[in-house]
Parts: structure tokens; sequence; C-alpha cells
């Protein structure tokens, strides 16, 4: 073959490598034979989807011989109606992932500058260098954002901040003091894109809300999903909120049918079984406590969390422990790609899941 067409993509392309999810069971059932497998590796909630939401998504399958509202306009007014604003604000992506990437679709070009935590999710890189823009790492505080040096990082080249609060895959977070404080900083001319995938989850009395925030900064758009505490992951189906201009703007480059039919009506459904809500909340919340005490058994340290998941050190290289976890029947994620090559990070799980996994991490630790 005498052409290179991985050459001739664009040099932010060229650059990537792709995204890589936490392994699948079945691959995990295909390549070591082992029957009895649990994922705590993607951030998934353990209790899967409401039934409001499966019957929903059940009905909805009579009409897949059609295509989507595109607009969506049933689940945005729900939406709207559930968030407070106004259905103008609203962006629905196939996923919260696909709202990052029109955001950074819409609004780079070549040359501009990206900033972002040097912990975070592995989706801002991507999106950044995919539109051949220029990606800025911030040194990370206690493994969290600096909003400070975040702020300070910001040039006339800049024209998107990602933050995600709680922040994934370390599990920290940023009150509402420190947001204010960025936000007052950032030129109205630089998006903000807050990655609020864990929202739901979070507990802490001076965590921010970032719709609130939107009338005073106009330059803020909120990213929000269903793929987390509403348990629809395999749907995708996630939305933004900004202001109506950015949201017209995103919804010119958004693909016409991009959030299908079942995911539609389930999402729309999820909203309204507030007591998988709260049975998620109370599940995980219990989770946290159970990792947390069996990780500090194993004199293993963790890093404090207030999502769905436990990122810890394993005091060395963290491959021998996963692959030993691998052939326990238990995946969980290996962070070397994030740059924390001695760090696991687990999903909280059913009580019965997590004990397995702790169980499990102490045969690895031995070995």
């Amino acid at each position: 073959m005498s052409c290179d067409y991985i050459q001739l993509a664009n040099t932010g392309v060229q650059r990537l490598k792709p995204y890589e999810p936490g392994k699948p069971i079945e691959e995990l059932q295909r390549e070591l034979g082992i029957h009895d497998v649990i994922k705590l590796a993607s951030n998934e909630n353990p209790l899967g989807p409401s039934h409001k939401a499966l019957d929903a998504a059940r009905r909805a399958l009579e009409q897949v011989h059609l295509y989507p509202d595109g607009a969506g306009f049933e689940l945005k007014a729900a939406l709207s109606e559930r968030l407070r604003v106004d259905a103008d604000r609203l962006v629905l992506g196939n996923g919260s992932n696909d709202v990052l990437e029109l955001v950074a679709r819409a609004y780079l070009q070549p040359g501009d500058e990206v900033v972002f935590s040097e912990y975070a999710f592995a989706v801002y890189p991507l999106v950044t260098l995919a539109c051949s823009a220029t990606p800025v790492r911030v040194e990370s505080h206690l493994y969290g954002h600096d909003l400070a040096a975040m702020a300070d990082a910001i040039t006339e080249r800049t024209r998107i901040v990602f933050l995600a609060n709680p922040n994934n895959p370390t599990g920290t977070w940023f009150n509402d003091h420190a947001l204010d404080a960025f936000l007052a900083r950032v030129p109205e001319e630089v998006l903000v894109v807050l990655d609020e995938a864990y929202f739901e989850y979070v507990e802490e009395s001076h965590y921010p809300d970032g719709l609130t925030r939107l009338r005073d900064h106009p330059n803020l758009v909120v990213t929000r999903t269903f793929s987390k505490i509403h348990g629809l992951a395999g749907l995708r189906v996630g939305y933004g909120v900004a202001h109506p201009q950015v949201a017209d703007v995103l919804n010119r480059v958004r693909q016409p049918f991009n959030v299908n039919i079942p995911a539609l009506a389930a999402a729309q459904a999820a909203l309204d079984d507030h007591d998988h809500i709260e049975n998620s909340k109370g599940e995980n919340a219990a989770g946290l406590a159970q990792l947390a005490e069996g990780l500090a058994e194993l004199n293993l340290e963790q890093i404090p969390s207030v999502a769905n998941f436990v990122t810890f050190d394993c005091g060395g290289d963290a491959l021998p422990v996963y692959e030993a976890l691998l052939r326990d029947g238990v995946i969980v994620r290996p962070l070397g790609g994030y740059g924390l090559p001695n760090h696991l990070r687990v999903t909280i799980g059913t009580a019965p899941e997590n004990e397995r996994f702790l169980k499990a991490l102490g045969r690895a630790m031995a070995r």
C-alpha cells in the first residue's frame, strides 16, 4: 500500500488514540472462559433502569420503523418543567458525550486552545484534538481541579474550558464559592462547559448546581446524562443546558436524529421515577461507605469521592492487581491512560458485588 491514510487525516486526529471503555463482560468471558463476572468499571447504576423507564422503552419499540422526533419535543418539555429552564436552552445528545463533542465541533478551529484539568475525563482532549485545537492541561490539586490555576491558563486563544463536577476519574469536587470565583474570571467569549454527569449522587451542602448560574453567565454550558443514576447508559441519552444562542448553534451541528425513540421515551419516564432515583442514591451512599471501610482495612489510600465510584492507590503498578481481579471475574478500570498508573477506579456496586470486589482485591494484593 503506497498511500498512508492515517497521514491524510487532520493533524489532530493523527495524534488521537481511540477511547478505551471499561472491558465488556462478554470480552472477559471470551478471553478467560469465566462466566461469573461482575463489571465495576464504567460507573453504571448497579440497580439498572427503573421499571417505568423499561416499560416506556418497550412501548416505544412499536414505533421504531419511524424516525424519532429530531427536536425531542416531549423530553425537552419534561426537562424544561423539571429543571425550570426554557426549552430553547436545551440540546439533546446521544449521551452527554455527544453534547461535549457538539460544543467542540461548533466552536473550535485549528489553533484554538481548550483548558481542562490534569486528571479529567478522557473525552475532553479527544474532542479537542479531533478539531485540531490545542489541549491545555492544568496541573491538578489533590487530584481535583485547581480552578485558580485554570483561570490563569486562559489566554486570548482559549475558546473552551471543560470542568467536571464531580470529576471523573477521581471523584473530587469543588464547592459553590470556588465555581463562582472561577466564572467571574472567565471572559464572556470563552465557553465554560460544566460536566455534571454525576450531579444527582452528590449530597454535599456546598455543591453547586450549575443551572442556577446560567442567567448570570451566558457563556456557561451545563451537561447532564441519563446514563448514571437513571441507569440508561445503553440507550445513550444526555442533554446540555445553555444560552439560547449557544443551544441554537449546537442544534445546527447536531445529527438530525441523534436520540432514538426508545431512549427518548425511557428518559422521559425516568425523570418521574423518584423512588428509583432515591433508591439509587441510597445504594450508592451505602456502597461508598462499604468500600471506604474495606479499602482502609487493606491499607490502600483512596481519593475521597462524592460520585458513584472510588479511585484508590495500589501502592505500585496497578496493572498486576487489575489482571488478578480479572482472573477472579471482577472488572474494574485501570487508570494508566489518565496518568495514574498506580491507581484503579471501581464503580459502586450492590452490597454483595462490593463485598466480592473487596475479597478479590485482598487476594490480589496478597500475591
